[in-house]
């Protein structure tokens, strides 16, 4: 008797025929809750959208309006390997060298000159390209300098489709990471890349392509990549003449400037880029 009458109980709990109550409540009550529910998000989905409105009105969509950037610039190189900034091949493999070729073939592609000359302008070397906006009109896009691949000579691919890999002669691109703003010197004083030895290595004689290393201040300051579509970054070259052979050469190259401080060793990448070369001969 006990479990029928609790039996009873539930039923009528979930559905009452005589006071017309489902899971306790009439159908009134239940419109009621659901009712204030519904009016209740729906007041919180407004309070959402109107915040994300007002914050929405203080950003612009070419430039972050808060901008956490590092004092010291990272630098990177091309070619390099997959997971790790070694570049290793035999002189006797081509299959080991062509690699590398390719790669800086295709990073090199938007460089060519017919690119350039159909995107970006002539601009007059060694002073910042500054196009200020006026007021609250934007100057967008803003336009960008040529950064020819013939700048960078016996690096560019051209006279010497391999890079002179083939040689045991390479050529290492160097670019400096984008920052929005950045003015990477002072007093007319471009900055520039140095490369030596991490340890008592012989790395041999050196080339670098522009003359002395020089990323030029007329391709700067960067406006960002909305603002400035077609923007070519500057790229330094380096030709390796007559590196030690068949063992580990442990390279680092930095930027020089009069006004970006040198970076930390507790950052590897700031204003600067290690890397391992190795060539073969057999």
């Amino acid at each position: 008797m006990a479990k029928d009458a609790d039996k009873s109980d539930w039923k009528d709990f979930i559905w009452n025929p005589r006071t017309r109550e489902f899971l306790g409540r009439t159908a009134s009550s239940w419109g009621l809750i659901l009712l204030f529910y519904l009016i209740f998000y729906i007041c919180l989905a407004g309070l959402f959208a109107l915040t994300m409105y007002v914050m929405l009105q203080t950003l612009d969509d070419h430039k972050p309006t808060w901008q956490d950037r590092l004092s010291t610039p990272g630098m990177m190189i091309r070619p390099k390997g997959d997971e790790s900034l070694e570049i290793v091949y035999s002189i006797q493999n081509t299959e080991s060298w062509d690699m590398y070729a390719q790669a800086l073939d295709r990073f090199l592609d938007p460089y060519n000159n017919s690119i350039q000359v159909e995107k970006n302008d002539e601009c007059t070397p060694d002073q910042y390209f500054v196009q200020e906006d006026s007021g609250d009109v934007k100057n967008n896009p803003k336009r960008s300098c040529q950064f020819n691949r013939t700048m960078l000579k016996e690096c560019s691919g051209i006279s010497d489709r391999y890079y002179g890999y083939q040689h045991g002669q390479p050529c290492i691109i160097i670019k400096l990471n984008r920052v929005i703003g950045m003015l990477p010197g002072k007093n007319g004083q471009a900055p520039y890349v140095t490369c030596g030895a991490k340890k008592e290595d012989d790395i041999g004689e050196l080339l670098y392509f522009p003359p002395n290393g020089t990323f030029n201040l007329m391709y700067y300051p960067y406006y960002g990549k909305k603002a400035q579509v077609n923007y070519s970054q500057p790229l330094v070259a380096v030709k390796f003449l007559n590196i030690t052979v068949n063992q580990d050469v442990n390279i680092e190259c930095k930027i020089n400037a009069n006004n970006i401080p040198i970076g930390s060793e507790r950052d590897k990448f700031a204003g600067r880029v290690s890397f391992k070369l190795r060539i073969n001969t057999n």
